[in-house]
């Protein structure tokens, strides 16, 4: 770090700045200044006021004021801020993220400043999208649409030549393959009220008119058991004045260290569309790519093999979300005999004799076959890891030991959180927890797979469209 970075530090610190803002200095310290040094003065908001600090051209702070966003956004169902990062990291700049559950307030605003205007984080607007009736008085659709009647047009004043997209990545828990008769009565109606989550997003689209509408969901979204939902959602978009496309992809082909299959759905204003990014000359479709063509494989190794050893149930001192889940004895002797790639067969001749699980065993006799392979085993250090879920610290819901035979334990949630494609410094709170860590990494949006999507969404949109917007 410079000299003048380092100063910058040693006075934020003193003014009592945030962390989370520091940190954001020290990545960006090497920035190439966008304005003179007299216009560059910069107010450093202190806990308990405001103090200004001296002209520093060139500091992190002072370069991103007045530097203008390849757009605005808006992110539905923001969880822990996956796509918010990716559609920063995109040149974007995030109004405000949109979710019901406080859990994940703290780690949504803590690691996402923006990084054009005035750098400040975007607001987590803790609502529910559904509109309040006697059946469900719990929700809150008008008093969230009347927030961001407020928001959406203070923003957009600052820069007019950059368009708005609605990012709308709704829970994938209603579209997965989860059989009914396992849940509760109450989780069912929740399910099936979630079912609608898309519909009512909708309707904030057709109030607002973003310009551009990014969508992410689970594969089986497009199932025709979960009634055409996905079908119905881009229908409504089309009939809302906006060109579509849709495509399932592996998010391994956008540099995600992941083979995690999505759904992927964008729209773009049909009067702004750029007609090369149509699939057809009557302009019905847009071409959604199925990779990223600059981006190359990354493997579990590239992606984790930097990170600190650990122990089964270990917590590492400094990196935060380095932390493992505990193992009994018995998962100790089985994970200790597992070889990175293969199967769970090798339960059945360990040098402690059968470690096979009797419940696999009535199952696989049952069906005449082997199921549930994946268990108890670890990842292959040479490709992308599979699917991270809401359980990746457990080994007995998929392959998630690690790859190091020397480390016989699961992966860790920081790990977890790199094999879904966030940097090591997006800290997850609260950071002495297992369980909601976990949920928070495993519904994420890979940030990766938001930034490629965001960009190609921009450069749908034709070079003379600024008057139209």
């Amino acid at each position: 770090m410079s000299r003048k970075a380092r100063r910058i530090t040693r006075s934020a610190r003193a003014a009592g700045i945030p962390t989370s803002k520091i940190r954001r200095w020290k990545r960006n310290a090497t920035r190439e200044p966008l304005l003179s040094s007299a216009s560059a003065r910069v107010k450093l908001r202190a806990r308990g006021g405001v103090s200004e600090a001296p002209d520093h051209a060139g500091s992190p702070d002072a370069a991103a004021v007045g530097k203008a966003p390849r757009f605005f956004a808006v992110d539905f169902f923001c969880g822990a801020g996956g796509t918010t990062r990716g559609l920063i990291d995109a040149d974007g700049y995030v109004i405000a993220g949109i979710d019901k559950e406080a859990r994940c307030a703290k780690t949504y605003v803590d690691n996402n400043p923006n990084k054009t205007l005035d750098e400040a984080e975007p607001l987590y607007l803790q609502y529910d999208i559904f509109p309040k009736s006697d059946v469900y008085p719990e929700g809150q659709q008008e008093d969230l649409g009347a927030k961001l009647a407020e928001l959406i047009p203070q923003h957009r004043a600052k820069a007019k030549s950059a368009p708005l997209l609605f990012a709308i990545c709704a829970p994938c828990q209603p579209f997965t393959t989860l059989a009914r008769k396992e849940l509760s009565d109450d989780r069912k109606a929740k399910r099936d009220r979630d079912s609608n989550l898309l519909s009512e997003a909708a309707t904030f689209v057709e109030r607002f008119k973003p310009e551009l509408v990014l969508s992410e969901n689970v594969a089986g979204i497009k199932d025709p058991r979960y009634g055409g939902i996905w079908q119905e959602f881009r229908d409504r978009l089309e009939a809302l004045g906006y060109v579509t496309g849709s495509r399932l992809v592996c998010t391994s082909k956008f540099g995600v260290p992941q083979y995690r299959k999505r759904s992927i759905l964008i729209a773009v204003r049909r009067d702004l569309v750029s007609p090369e990014r149509l699939s057809d000359l009557i302009g019905t479709e847009l071409i959604v790519p199925e990779a990223d063509p600059d981006a190359t494989i990354m493997t579990v190794q590239e992606a984790i093999g930097h990170l600190p050893p650990l122990t089964a149930g270990a917590m590492h001192e400094t990196l935060p979300n380095h932390k493992t889940r505990s193992l009994s004895e018995l998962n100790q002797k089985r994970l200790g005999a597992a070889l990175p790639g293969e199967s769970n067969l090798y339960l059945e001749s360990t040098e402690h004799g059968d470690l096979s699980l009797d419940c696999h065993k009535r199952v696989n006799t049952r069906l005449s076959d082997r199921c549930f392979t994946d268990v108890y085993t670890r990842m292959r250090p040479n490709r992308p890891s599979p699917t991270i879920t809401t359980r990746c610290h457990s080994i007995s819901n998929g392959r998630f030991g690690h790859y190091d035979v020397k480390q016989v334990r699961g992966i860790s949630l920081r790990e977890a959180a790199a094999l879904q494609s966030f940097p090591d410094d997006y800290v997850f709170y609260p950071k002495e927890m297992i369980e909601p860590v976990a949920r928070m990494i495993g519904n994420a949006v890979p940030p990766k797979l938001a930034k490629y999507f965001a960009g190609y969404l921009i450069d749908c949109v034709k070079a003379d469209a600024d008057a139209a917007l």
